[in-house]
């Protein structure tokens, strides 16, 4: 089963995505995970917040290669989230200042490994994601290319997905 859980910041997702795993044996993929990660307090305060919370069975990868742990998984995966999967994306390329096409080419080429990867994967995979709808993108540059990429993003990632659940204030709609 490939579920994809999207809502606003603070919605309830990730918590609606982690008990869509249950307690048993998974694996809770941080993605966007900073190169060194000591370098930034508030990512490593985030993921040992999560790591906290979720059952002793369950495993922490951090990585920025989401089709290469989609492929080799062994276990039931809860990636979270695609919001700051882009942003290393945009991030390791330098690409925040690049021409908005390139840009464009770049993440569409790496959403589609993505894909490929959900499409071959025979492990449960539960993806998290911002609604970019429902939130508040500031009216720059950089925000707009954000937004704009993160909605094809996960138009594309939903239509890999046998379902999609929003999250508002905690409740849930199955799409």
């Amino acid at each position: 089963m490939r579920i994809l859980v999207t809502g606003g910041v603070r919605s309830g997702k990730s918590t609606h995505a982690e008990d869509l795993i249950g307690g048993a044996p998974a694996t809770y993929v941080a993605t966007g995970t900073p190169p060194d990660r000591e370098q930034d307090p508030d990512w490593a305060a985030r993921i040992d917040a999560h790591r906290d919370r979720r059952p002793d069975a369950w495993g922490t990868l951090e990585t920025q290669d989401l089709a290469r742990v989609i492929t080799d998984a062994r276990d039931p995966l809860l990636v979270d989230c695609l919001g700051t999967w882009l942003t290393a994306i945009i991030d390791a390329d330098d690409a925040w200042e690049h021409e908005s096409d390139a840009v464009h080419d770049l993440v569409l080429a790496r959403t589609d490994e993505v894909v490929d990867a959900l499409s071959r994967c025979e492990h449960d995979v539960v993806l998290v994601t911002n609604e970019v709808g429902l939130g508040i993108v500031p009216e720059h540059r950089s925000g707009r290319l954000f937004r704009d990429l993160l909605g094809v993003v996960n138009q594309r990632v939903a239509a890999a997905c046998d379902e999609v659940h929003l999250v508002v204030a905690g409740r849930v709609l199955r799409l």
